[in-house]
Parts: structure tokens; sequence; C-alpha cells
């Protein structure tokens, strides 16, 4: 991993862009005091919490059920039920913090990236090609989001910027086409990593599902196991319209894995937990800002002491 970037660290950036989640889950527990366990109306406070901090009504539960069996040694007080939440919410976290890894043999690992328009996705290709640049291995981008000549450019420009080549068509080309010309390339040239971009279309499912099943098709004739990963890009001020999009993306790409995006201080971070208990898909990555070096491997420990308000 690099240094920590100059504008703070990134323990600092995850206390602002949980700020909200941490802010009205923490209000909500102030107040909350008594002997050795939890009573019942005190449990029903907490849950109530915990939904209304975006966790969701699945999470909420499982942590109500585990703190109902708590018991508080030292009685109960602000700091030990804060500690006590953390420790609920990590343990939801920690089974689905994945890294994002490079495994595939023969060469190139490809990582099929999908997502509405807005989310953020292709910045997060770029920063992911970035991270796995860190990592010292070779990165070639696809602009197979042909629908939009923006996402095309912009690529082009974050390739630039990185310092690797991307493979393009035309605005309106087909993707599938593009996809094969840039694994082709890839495997020729010896890359490592080749991240695909493509289009974020939701109003047509249909149109979106024979796309994405055709560039399928194209990869697993030059390559039986590819696409290796397909990581789907979540904008985390969505909230709960989030979990929509991953069962939409699940039906239409069979979705592997998720980064979430956008997590500054107007961000609703706590659908990171409902997404982790709901479905348990693993979690790659989260995003704070907009610089290069803005997204990192989820940390599930550090999140959730940073959701409970316990990280200072």
């Amino acid at each position: 991993m690099s240094p920590e970037p100059e504008n703070g660290s990134w323990s600092d950036r995850l206390l602002g862009g949980f700020r909200k989640t941490s802010e009205r889950l923490t209000e909500n527990l102030t107040g909350i005091v008594g002997k050795t366990r939890l009573d019942d109306a005190q449990l029903d406070e907490i849950e109530d919490a915990l939904i209304l901090s975006d966790l969701g009504p699945r999470a909420a539960a499982r942590i109500r059920e585990r703190l109902a069996d708590e018991k508080f040694e030292r009685g109960i007080d602000e700091t030990a039920l804060r500690e006590a939440v953390a420790e609920e919410i990590a343990a939801i976290l920690r089974p689905v913090a994945k890294p994002l890894e490079i495994t595939a043999f023969p060469r190139p690992h490809v990582v099929l990236v999908i997502g509405v328009n807005g989310s953020g996705k292709t910045t997060t290709i770029a920063k992911l090609a970035h991270l796995f640049q860190e990592q010292d291995y070779g990165v070639m981008l696809a602009a197979g989001d042909t629908f939009r000549a923006a996402a095309i450019g912009q690529l082009k420009v974050w390739a630039d910027r990185l310092g690797v080549p991307v493979v393009t068509g035309p605005e309106g080309g087909d993707p599938a086409s593009i996809v094969f010309d840039a694994v082709k390339a890839a495997t020729d040239t010896g890359i490592d990593a080749l991240i695909v971009d493509t289009a974020g279309r939701l109003h047509n499912k249909r149109e979106l599902m024979d796309e994405l099943a055709k560039v399928r098709r194209v990869l697993g004739r030059l390559n039986p196991a590819a696409p290796h990963d397909v990581v789907l890009v979540l904008d985390a001020t969505n909230g709960q319209n989030a979990l929509q999009q991953i069962e939409i993306f699940k039906e239409v790409a069979g979705v592997t894995g998720l980064i979430m995006t956008k997590l500054d201080g107007t961000a609703r971070g706590g659908v990171l937990v409902a997404a982790a208990e709901q479905y348990g898909l693993p979690i790659h990555a989260i995003g704070v800002g907009e610089k290069i070096d803005d997204l990192r491997p989820f940390d599930p420990d550090l999140v959730a002491r940073v959701i409970a308000g316990v990280f200072r």
C-alpha cells in the first residue's frame, strides 16, 4: 500500500464518510443505561436506531438478538453499548470482507465492472486499476460502455493518467467485439488484469441482460474461466435503493462482489451492513472521495467501529 495521502489518514476519511450513519445511530443510543442486561424496551429502541441508520431490518434484528444475550459485567453505559454494537456489526461484515485478488492463470484476470449510470463506475475502474498497479500488476482497461461517449472519453483520460493501455471502439459500437479485442491484446502482451467497463442502463433489463450475456459468451470462447469477477459498483448515497440494484444485477449479470463508492458525509453508509446481511456477497473495497487513492480494501472492524461511534 502507498503511504497515507496528504488529505488526512484513511481512518479520518472513513470517519467523515460514515458521519451521517454514525451520528444518527449514536444519537439514538445516548441515554440507554442499566444494570447488566438490556430489557425489551431498550432492545426495541436499539433495533429502531439501527433501522433508522440504514442497517436494514434483518441486520437490526440479528444485532438485537445478540445484544439480548449480552451480559454487561460493569453495567450498561453508552460506551459499553457502542462497543457491543460495533462487535455485532463487525460479526456481520467480517465474512464478506474479501479483497479483489488477481489469481487467474493463464492471464489476464478479467474483471467485469457493472453498475447504474452515475454510480461512479468509470472512476472506480480507474481507482481499481491504481490499486492493482500498487501491487505491481500490469493493467489494461476496456471501454465496454459504448452507449455513452462521455464514458469512453473518461476512461481514455484515466488510462492516460495511469499510463495503462485502453481498448475502445466507436460510440454505439458492439461491446462484445471491444471485449474480444481487449482480451486478445491483454493475452498477447502478458497483461495481468483486464478491467472492463459496461453499460449501466437499467430501464431495459432485457437489453442489458442480452448484452452482458453476449459479452460473457465472447469471453468464454477466449478463456472459459472469464470473467473471473463481476463487480457491482454501488453509490452509498442511494441508501436502501442500493439493495434493489444488487437484486436486479444479481439476476442480470451474476454479480460476484461489491464495491461501495461515494461514502462522503452525506452518504447512508449503513446500507453496507444491510447488503452484507441480506446478500452475503463479498465486499471488495470502499471509496470515500474522488482522488485516485480514495478506494481501499474493505476493513470490517474499522468500519464497524466508525459506524458505532467508538473510533476516535
